[in-house]
């Protein structure tokens, strides 16, 4: 460890630190990231980040580059494929639950709503800059996530409640839950100003 003070959920390990240190919480305003970022945190669902962590680049690969176009056109074949996958995480409901997010996505945008700005509306396109100064206090949902599972549900999205939103919206940025004496959390707060 480098003796700079950090939020504590990433302990020690090597990869769980780097991605706290260099992409958590760093605001994301890429429609087509935020999407490849929610397809994972829906996979999540019920296990650990870094499970997934460990496994997003096979995620990638087995994902077409998380490309929304190419993954809405899967068929059964790819969802064989995908089951048959050690390299990601085997769920049917989950992998189904991608194929129907990435069209989901894709009727979005045809429909005129590209996903980022639908996104950051939600906070006026700056990031909510929490000011805990213990994880304790940091909640697993907020009102901003029940609206924003809400919406995306309504738009056809699944693997998306707002537990699994809350943790979505961390981690692209949407919002900085960094504790106070994190070396990150005037970081990021300056990232947001940018």
């Amino acid at each position: 460890m480098d003796g700079r003070t950090r939020c504590h959920w990433p302990g020690s390990d090597p990869l769980y630190l780097a991605y706290h240190d260099e992409e958590w919480g760093v605001p994301e305003r890429d429609s087509r990231a935020l999407w490849a970022k929610l397809v994972l945190d829906g996979f999540q669902a019920g296990l650990s980040w870094i499970t997934i962590l460990r496994k997003r680049e096979a995620f990638r690969a087995a994902f077409q580059g998380f490309d929304p176009e190419a993954v809405a056109r899967f068929g059964e074949a790819d969802v064989a494929r995908l089951l048959a996958d050690p390299g990601i995480v085997r769920s049917r409901a989950k992998i189904d639950g991608a194929i129907g997010n990435a069209r989901a996505f894709l009727a979005q945008r045809e429909a005129g709503e590209d996903f980022s700005p639908w996104v950051w509306s939600f906070v006026d396109g700056r990031p909510v800059q929490s000011a805990w100064t213990a994880r304790s206090q940091v909640p697993a949902e907020t009102p901003l996530s029940q609206a924003v599972s809400k919406a995306l549900k309504a738009r056809g999205y699944r693997f998306c409640g707002p537990v699994i939103v809350y943790a979505w919206l961390q981690a692209t940025g949407v919002v900085n839950d960094h504790t106070r004496d994190c070396f990150r959390f005037e970081e990021v707060r300056r990232m947001a100003e940018a």
